[in-house]
């Protein structure tokens, strides 16, 4: 009875190897039946693999096996095609060859010279024996290069060897994973051969290892003709410098017809920016000092309270108050801007899964483009100056708060948002009593996150006349003032971590009353 239920079963995996190869059935079923067996290595090993390379993963729909391999057997190739015609030593000829003409002038003047009784001929004979020496090394290293072409053709083919020796023992182990795969999800593996993914593998390869190799081996390709040998013909005055000159008009008209809306919002930024420095620049910095290390006392606790007195005792001490709290006055309107208008953005994106598909792109726009180009259109609209500082701040350090607020609203559980609603809550109520307090370690993250990029964008704002601790650094790295630097870069870190220290320690102080 064993033996019968055993018999089946090997004809049951006999079967479903049989499905899932479609060619080679008994091999594949030995060798799938030894390494599922071996308790080490199994060593197994296919020889159409190890001749035929990548295109064997690709023609059994294994992607990953064939690039890559392929990107390895490019280099292998490379090394190849340098030994074997590769002109190692071309550009030490050419420079050979100018020495040499080079000298053979230099010791015609010095014939003429001696003929003519010129004091000076030996001169020219001493530059010419020197432009010589510099010959022979130069011709030295030609033929080191020259020799060491059968080093780098050799070393190709052992990587080449090597790298399908590789192929032919992994391929089976490989091939055996994707069969377990075919076998938990029959419908999303590919099974069987198909040669059509083996003329696409072959397509890919003449797309790819030509090109490749001529690039590395014959020489480089003419500048003007690189496009057109790689297919796609593209010149850069033929469309970069039409687009450039459009979007130039573009944001020329722009700033001239928005002029009203753009100048609004810069006289907004200026009116809480200049109201933050008056608070904090024109008022006694010992008053000012006081104030803050009261706040961070009620907010966060004795211990915020004393490294924030010690920070702001750095800032006096050192005379960079004033430069200080201009900086603190930037972050704290670009700060202030990206919570009011980012938690908002963050709540709805968090419950309308639309809008957040929408408004990705953005996000990643905001935070992936470099700081310095996304200046040019605020100059462009804004300007220089503060205002423009704090929007540039405003564009890169909202994202953070943004998406960290929407994860926290799509993180209240369910069961908890459907238990408010039976007990009457209102939208409101909800959103207010059980879903912002639910979510408010990661909006708290979030605000953390953002007031931290906004004054990394310090240094950056300065570049248009933001002024503050930026500006110091800027002249610090334009002179070389490494002293400076340090300090006013200790200054920019003393602030962050204040800030911080008060938003993170009220917020940890509120959580435990809670409880």
């Amino acid at each position: 009875m064993n033996e019968t239920r055993n018999s089946n079963e090997t004809l049951n995996l006999t079967g479903s190897v049989g499905s899932f190869v479609r060619s080679r059935q008994e091999y594949y079923y030995r060798e799938f039946e030894k390494i599922q067996a071996a308790k080490r290595f199994p060593w197994p090993w296919n020889t159409t693999a190890a001749l035929a390379g990548p295109f064997w993963g690709s023609s059994r729909g294994m992607w990953g096996f064939f690039w890559t391999f392929l990107i390895l057997e490019v280099l292998a190739f490379v090394q190849i095609g340098r030994g074997w015609w590769g002109d190692l030593g071309a550009d030490k000829l050419a420079r050979l060859e100018r020495l040499t003409l080079k000298s053979n002038e230099f010791m015609a003047k010095y014939n003429a010279a001696i003929a003519a009784g010129d004091p000076d001929a030996a001169s020219h004979l001493n530059r010419a024996e020197n432009l010589k020496k510099i010959a022979s090394r130069v011709a030295e290293e030609a033929a080191l290069a020259a020799e060491g072409a059968t080093t780098i053709l050799l070393t190709g083919i052992a990587l080449l060897i090597g790298l399908r020796l590789i192929q032919g023992f992994y391929a089976n182990l490989r091939y055996e994973k994707q069969y377990l795969s075919w076998r938990a999800n029959p419908s999303g593996t590919v099974a069987g051969v198909s040669w059509m993914r083996v003329g696409l593998a072959g397509m890919l390869w003449l797309a790819i290892v030509p090109l490749t190799l001529y690039r590395f081996t014959v020489g480089k390709i003419d500048p003007g003709l690189e496009p057109y040998v790689a297919g796609f013909p593209i010149e850069r005055r033929a469309y970069y410098a039409p687009v450039s000159e459009w979007l130039d008009s573009g944001f020329d008209w722009l700033s001239i017809e928005g002029a009203g809306v753009f100048d609004g919002v810069v006289s907004a930024i200026r009116t809480l920016v200049g109201g933050l420095e008056t608070v904090l620049v024109d008022a006694p910095w010992p008053v000012v000092m006081t104030v803050i290390v009261v706040v961070a006392w009620r907010l966060a606790g004795p211990r915020v309270a004393v490294f924030t007195a010690v920070a702001l005792a750095y800032l006096a001490l050192f005379g960079l108050w004033e430069t200080s709290m201009v900086t603190v006055a930037l972050l704290g309107a670009a700060a202030f801007l990206c919570v009011l208008f980012g938690i908002p953005l963050g709540i709805w994106f968090g419950k309308n899964q639309r809008a957040y598909n929408a408004a990705q792109p953005v996000l990643d726009f905001m935070q992936t483009m470099p700081a310095f180009v996304y200046l040019i259109p605020i100059i462009a609209f804004f300007g220089t100056g503060k205002p423009p500082g704090v929007l540039a701040t405003l564009v890169f350090g909202m994202p953070p708060v943004i998406r960290l607020t929407a994860l926290g609203i799509r993180g209240v559980p369910e069961r908890t948002r459907e238990a408010a609603i039976a007990f009457g809550c209102t939208r409101w109520t909800l959103l207010k009593d059980v879903e912002i307090p639910l979510a408010l370690p990661s909006i708290m993250t979030g605000i953390n996150q953002t007031i931290l990029m906004c004054l990394s964008m310090v240094v950056i704002a300065s570049l248009i006349g933001a002024k503050g601790l930026g500006q110091d650094v800027l002249i610090a790295l334009q002179y070389a003032a490494k002293g400076q630097g340090m300090l006013a870069g200790l200054a920019i870190l003393f602030c962050a971590m204040v800030i911080d220290r008060i938003v993170q320690g009220h917020y940890k102080r509120s959580a435990v009353h809670r409880r």
